[in-house]
């Protein structure tokens, strides 16, 4: 490959209930090319083929699950397999409490709502 050429990187935007600017503008800024998936049964599916550099995610805390917090662990049990691939996640402050327990468990890169684009640009820009 050319040295001008980077190698391609794949960025996961995982958007289940939104209510967010869509920040795929910068994202592919940045130079990640961008998949979306709306919900956890299509990421999971997803991750099956691919392997993103940065997978974008929300925590919806559900207090409904017996077993875990929110839909996130699943998508954890799968991604804790790929060595290099970094996951951000944006939460709502009254959560941090539950997703706590998350982050004990998996590496998560963390944003608090309202997210900023310089925020998630500079969170970003950490990953090679």
């Amino acid at each position: 490959m050319p040295m001008s050429e980077k190698p391609e990187r794949l960025l996961l935007s995982v958007v289940e209930l939104g209510g967010y600017p869509d920040f795929t503008p910068l994202y592919q800024r940045l130079g990640y090319n961008v998949a979306r998936e709306t919900s956890m049964r299509k990421v999971l599916q997803f991750l099956k083929k691919n392997t993103p550099a940065v997978i974008v995610a929300e925590f919806n805390f559900q207090s409904d699950f017996r077993d875990r917090t929110s839909s996130l662990e699943s998508m954890m049990a799968v991604v804790q397999r790929f060595t290099d691939t970094r996951v951000v996640v944006f939460y709502d402050r009254e959560y941090a409490h539950q997703l706590a327990r998350l982050e004990e468990r998996f590496p998560l890169v963390t944003l608090a709502f309202p997210i900023t684009e310089a925020d998630l640009e500079r969170v970003l820009s950490l990953h090679p």
